[in-house]
């Protein structure tokens, strides 16, 4: 097994690579709001693009049916559903052969032997999880296709937060299999850090779930002045919906804010962690980690603003959604770095002849 352990490793970074790409690709669908172009789910044949003119017809039919159409694109030409389209089938392209890169190889590596049973059912859960997020993403898309004309800010933020859920446990595993074995300790009272950096990386997750509430309620396309919402702090009507809870998902100035606040919360901690541990004098490894998860975190805080400013161009919704994903790498490679690495099964060593006796 630990002759594989680097090609393990690289190939679940492959993978978390590819989500990175499915989780970026999404956002640009959702902001060229083409994620209801299609309305079926085809898990097999769906493989197969529309051919011929008749095809293309008979798939813009199907979508004059639904809810998108009437009441936001009545008028659309067969060239700009086209448009929407080829996002969506890019997107769901894309899905199936993450699932193809994640089947074929563990098969491979499977009937190698490079797997220990600990290993082998912790990438199996991850692939099952792949697997979940295929179906809550139809789930999700099936919520655009009854009355609302758009996806379910709940629906579209466990989509999300799955994603980013399976790209860290990709990372965590192959920068352990890359770390095994090797002294990664740094820091005095290496248990108070991890504990740091764990509430930092919970807090960067759940600014990542607010945000696509913030997507989710095209929340972005409103209050775009910073840091003044509506000329206050606290915008107005935050609580209008009920019951109370309620307002904090569904309600478009208590959702900005909400994620503005966990923005400038997140951004001090990762920076006040940052400042901290290297007065502590970290290794090497580590300290190069920290300056990337400061760096990374205030480009994605100038990107959040900018993109408010600018009523959220895809381009830069696009970097905005880069930027987050950038602040998680480094998290969870710090969290890695301190996390004690699980040594190497030790190699079988020779026995030694026993000493002769003489007579």
């Amino acid at each position: 097994m630990a002759r594989h352990r680097r090609a393990v490793a690289c190939w679940l970074i492959a993978l978390a690579g590819l989500v990175l790409a499915m989780v970026v690709l999404g956002g640009i669908t959702r902001l060229h709001h083409a994620g209801l172009s299609m309305v079926d789910w085809r898990p097999l044949v769906g493989i197969v693009p529309p051919f011929g003119a008749d095809a293309w017809e008979a798939l813009f039919a199907d979508y004059k049916r639904f809810p998108e159409y009437q009441a936001i694109n009545r008028g659309m030409t067969l060239d700009g559903f086209k448009e929407i389209f080829w996002l969506e089938y890019a997107h769901r392209l894309l899905g199936r052969f993450v699932g193809l890169a994640f089947a074929v190889p563990f098969v491979w590596f499977l009937v190698r032997r490079a797997f220990d049973l600990r290993l082998g059912l912790t990438v199996l859960a991850i692939g099952v999880l792949g697997g979940l997020q295929g179906l809550l993403g139809w789930y999700m898309v099936q919520s655009g296709l009854v009355d609302r004309p758009d996806v379910s800010p709940y629906r579209l933020a466990a989509h999300l937060g799955l994603a980013v859920l399976i790209y860290g446990c990709l990372l965590w595993v192959a920068l352990g299999l890359l770390t095994q074995g090797r002294a990664t300790g740094s820091l005095r009272r290496p248990g108070r850090w991890r504990g740091a950096l764990w509430a930092a990386t919970a807090l960067l997750f759940l600014t990542i779930l607010s945000g696509a509430f913030v997507a989710g309620n095209d929340a972005g396309l409103a209050y775009n002045t910073f840091p003044l919402m509506a000329g206050a702090i606290v915008p107005p009507d935050i609580f209008l919906i009920e019951p109370l809870w309620r307002n904090f998902f569904e309600n478009v100035p208590l959702v900005q804010l909400d994620h503005r606040l966990l923005a400038m919360l997140t951004a001090l901690v990762v920076l006040v962690i940052w400042a901290a541990a290297l007065h502590w004098s970290p290794s090497r490894a580590l300290r190069g980690v920290l300056h990337a998860a400061a760096a990374a975190v205030l480009c994605q805080f100038g990107l959040g603003i900018a993109t408010l400013l600018a009523f959220v161009p895809v381009p830069l919704g696009a970097a905005h959604q880069i930027g987050a994903m950038a602040v998680f790498t480094a998290s969870v490679a710090a969290l890695r770095l301190l996390h004690p690495a699980r040594a190497a099964p030790p190699a079988a060593a020779s026995p030694s002849p026993a000493p002769s006796r003489s007579a």
